[in-house]
């Protein structure tokens, strides 16, 4: 397996493949995860990638593995990536 892509790359490949300078191509992923972190509450989709949401999950019992011990879990709030299935199929075949 290779290495995953930096941001630097990412960007000179969309410049390259959009036909537009590295400092537009920046601007306009810079723009997308702006507004990615903006609608998470609501459910941000990026078409033919996957939905970025926001998941409340609930206060529940767990245990301490070391010790056995039960203990109570705090509820709190999770971002979760949901990928579409045309990403999954695309790149699983």
């Amino acid at each position: 397996m290779g290495k995953a892509q930096t941001k630097s790359q990412i960007i000179a490949k969309l410049a390259e493949d959009a036909g537009i300078s590295k400092a537009q191509a920046k601007d306009a992923l810079e723009s997308l995860a702006t507004q990615a972190y903006a609608g998470a509450g609501d459910g941000f989709t990026i078409p033919g990638i996957g939905k970025l949401v926001k998941v409340d999950r609930a206060a529940r019992m767990g245990r301490n593995p070391a010790t056995g011990e039960t203990i109570q879990i705090p509820a709190k709030t999770v971002l979760k990536f949901r990928i579409a299935k045309s990403a999954k199929d695309a790149v699983l075949g």
